[in-house]
């Protein structure tokens, strides 16, 4: 059981072995890549959430944000939680950004800074940071960007993060 539905390790085997192959398509190819993966969504069940999310994020690779965000949104409208929930949400608001919609992206982001730590955390506030500074809000994307970055320092760390405060918090 996946967090999006029942699969088995094959699939799951399968799909990350597509995508393993991405570079393989170049840009006049997409075209195969993106049937690759549908052979394999054709494989679900026809109400699994992971049909959409796959599907998006073929189109979303492959130069497409405007086809991916309907297909993120049902998505996640079918239920898809967990660590691909949070892909998706990321994805999709980088998407949405995009298509000149940030706004839309930093409702769908901001949430997500208030949950459970995982690998993803940097990567919601990297494409967080993208839609703020679409919006004209750069010193908040760069403090969430320095704020992410300052852990992964050799050095500095505690004054990195303190600078990133400080960018939206004068009294910080």
């Amino acid at each position: 059981m996946c967090e999006g539905g029942p699969v088995n390790q094959d699939w799951e085997d399968r799909v990350a072995a597509a995508w393993a192959s991405f570079e393989d398509y170049p840009q006049e190819r997409a075209h195969e890549f993106r049937a690759l993966i549908d052979a394999l969504v054709a494989e679900l069940p026809a109400d699994s959430p992971l049909g959409p999310f796959e599907r998006a994020c073929a189109w979303d690779s492959t130069g497409h944000s405007d086809k991916a965000v309907p297909l993120y949104r049902e998505a996640l409208a079918r239920g898809l939680t967990g660590y691909k929930g949070r892909r998706a949400r990321i994805q999709l608001s980088s998407s949405l950004r995009n298509i000149g919609q940030p706004e839309e992206g930093v409702k769908l982001l901001t949430p997500e800074l208030d949950a459970p730590s995982d690998e993803l955390d940097d990567a919601v506030r990297a494409a967080l940071a993208l839609c703020l500074s679409s919006l004209g809000r750069d010193r908040e994307g760069l403090s969430l960007v320095l704020g992410a970055l300052a852990p992964h320092l050799p050095r500095y760390q505690r004054s990195m993060a303190s600078y990133a405060r400080a960018l939206v918090d004068p009294e910080a």
